[in-house]
């Protein structure tokens, strides 16, 4: 039996790998291979491309640069990681999916979304997550969230809050849009009522 793909979106410092962690504790307990990813990224080749990506200045690439960067290292992820651990049976989370390109590169930098569907189509053949769990959180706490954490993935972080605005604008529309994969959680809840919120969805979207 194939597997389910779950994907967790979001704005900077929603939560994403706090509840990706839990999410995947739940279903390990009941019995369920977990795969725990992440994009850009996930693996050897896809890694190398999210350096390029997350680090820098913010003016580094323009949005066609990211988008062509972001379905390059996304065709490697899929193909060498995703897909095959779906065909075996394993339940598949990921951290940001196609829907942070569709609100980074579309809504907050104007790419067309006709072209990132295309984009989107030839780089996976087309897969689309079972379920997308949107993590809604004012940008002013999210980003105070992320500027405690250390390293040099900060470019995006380091976009004014108009930018950050826009994309909770655009994942709050998105989930609308396409309304019969998608879920919006409040990640303003305290830890513990999100997770709980999670599985709540989880189980009526997916008939645990």
């Amino acid at each position: 039996m194939r597997g389910r793909f779950i994907t967790l979106e979001g704005g900077e410092g929603a939560g994403k790998s706090t509840h990706i962690r839990l999410l995947a504790d739940w279903l390990g307990a009941q019995g369920r291979e977990v795969v725990i990813t992440r994009e850009p990224g996930g693996t050897d080749g896809a890694e190398s491309i999210r350096r390029l990506i997350v680090e820098g200045a913010v003016d580094r690439w323009d949005a066609v640069t990211e988008t062509l960067l972001l379905n390059a290292a996304r065709h490697d992820h899929v193909t060498r990681l995703i897909e095959p651990a779906l065909a075996r049976g394993a339940w598949v989370l990921c951290d940001r999916y196609v829907d942070s390109t569709l609100v980074y590169q579309g809504t907050a930098k104007g790419m067309a979304l006709e072209t990132l569907l295309q984009l989107h189509s030839l780089a996976t053949g087309p897969l689309w997550p079972d379920l997308t769990l949107v993590l809604d959180l004012p940008p002013a706490i999210g980003l105070a969230r992320a500027a405690s954490r250390h390293g040099a993935e900060t470019r995006f972080e380091a976009h004014d809050v108009g930018f950050h605005e826009a994309l909770r604008r655009g994942f709050l529309d998105l989930a609308q849009r396409f309304a019969d994969r998608c879920a919006v959680v409040d990640a303003s809840a305290p830890v513990e009522a999100v997770s709980a919120a999670i599985e709540a969805i989880v189980r009526e979207r997916l008939s645990l």
